[in-house]
């Protein structure tokens, strides 16, 4: 069964720094794009950063220049290492992969997978 597990949240005070890992695990044959969302009390989900398929990274605008997602393909691991952090960036990170895997006798391509989420509050 695939897994998908998030690391890394906690609490911090403003201009702080946090690292947070993303874990797929199970009968992975591939995966394409790995990424970051987050979503703040009274806001909808927004995309954080992405890791595409062609190796290619986006950033929300807010947090450009300040976080970086990187990819560790050997551990299926993505990061999302955060500096500089402002209380506006406190809201629950969720992973998000889109995953080619092997379920019982059923095979599921490119399957939207996400994580339960982590808490990253930033105070001030």
């Amino acid at each position: 069964q695939v897994q998908l597990v998030e690391s890394g949240g906690g609490l911090v005070q403003a201009g702080g720094s946090l690292r947070l890992s993303c874990a797929a695990s199970g009968s992975i044959l591939s995966i394409d794009d790995m990424g970051w969302y987050r979503q703040a009390p009274g806001k909808q989900r927004e995309l954080v950063a992405v890791f595409t398929s062609d190796g290619s990274t986006n950033y929300a605008d807010s947090v450009k220049d300040r976080f970086t997602i990187s990819r560790d393909n050997a551990k299926n691991t993505a990061y999302l290492q955060m500096n500089s952090l402002k209380p506006e960036d406190t809201a629950v990170y969720y992973c998000n992969a889109r995953l080619t895997y092997v379920s019982g006798s059923t095979l599921y391509r490119d399957d939207d997978y996400w994580g339960q989420g982590t808490q990253v509050t930033v105070s001030s």
